[in-house]
């Protein structure tokens, strides 16, 4: 059985350690790593890639929430936590579920497979590559956009900003800025790596309409496209940016 890699980040000790005994009964989850804390989940995350977070929202320093917003790339999110009112916060993070404590073996359970149903076996997610793969963009395409009874035929190259807006990514050419409903993620897999860079967590620019780049606070980047918007590029993200574009 493929192993589904997980990080548990949970200040409360005992309710680790508790999650993990429940995590027995699911084989199919391996935990690599726990923290207690968001900066400590952080750098873990970072180091270890895990496909999987089991979260916490109140912990000391930054939150659950914070934490995910201080990510360029994110795992799948099953939030634990001891409070209902996020709920629905929750779902503006693209977490599969939310469990409350104390933690019940059937809801882990379904949330569970939530998360093997979204990853898929090995040859699912193959099959998805290659979709992916075949189905790549490239700047020369025309694409069909339409925001509420507006349309727009557009050439990718003529698109210089994908912005997330809640559900949607907002998208920026000419004079325009039309809604779609797809995600900043969704929208990451079709376009050319080539032409479109993921800046930060809440934007993807086209390197093509780049007309000026400064350096910016903590090793970041600011970044001026056609047009006069700018953009900032997170620190890690920085440095695969200098990498992409030198000699």
């Amino acid at each position: 059985m493929e192993k589904i890699t997980a990080l548990i980040i949970e200040d409360s000790r005992l309710a680790r350690l508790e999650l993990k005994n429940m995590l027995e009964q699911h084989p199919e989850i391996e935990i690599i790593g726990e923290a207690d804390n968001a900066a400590d989940g952080e750098k873990l995350i970072v180091s270890l890639a895990p496909e999987l977070l089991f979260l916490d929202i109140h912990m000391p320093g930054k939150n659950g929430f914070e934490l995910l917003e201080s990510l360029d790339n994110i795992p799948e999110v099953i939030f634990t936590t001891a409070y209902d009112e996020y709920a629905i916060k929750s779902f503006e993070y693209n977490a599969l579920d939310y469990l409350l404590k104390p933690l019940k073996a059937d809801r882990l359970a379904k949330a569970i497979e939530k998360v093997r149903q979204h990853l898929g076996t090995d040859e699912e997610q193959d099959g998805k590559e290659r979709e992916i793969k075949e189905g790549i963009l490239d700047a020369s395409k025309k694409v069909f956009v339409k925001d509420g009874e507006k349309c727009w035929l557009v050439r990718l190259g003529d698109i210089r900003l994908f912005e997330v807006c809640g559900n949607y990514s907002r998208v920026f050419f000419d004079n325009h800025k039309p809604l779609i409903l797809r995600s900043l993620n969704q929208l990451e897999e079709r376009l050319d790596e080539n032409t479109f860079f993921r800046a930060n967590r809440q934007q993807i620019i086209n390197l093509e309409c780049i007309e000026k780049v400064d350096s910016w606070f903590n090793g970041r980047l600011k970044i001026t496209l056609k047009g006069g918007t700018e953009v900032e590029i997170s620190r890690r993200q920085a440095v695969r940016f200098k990498e992409l574009l030198s000699l």
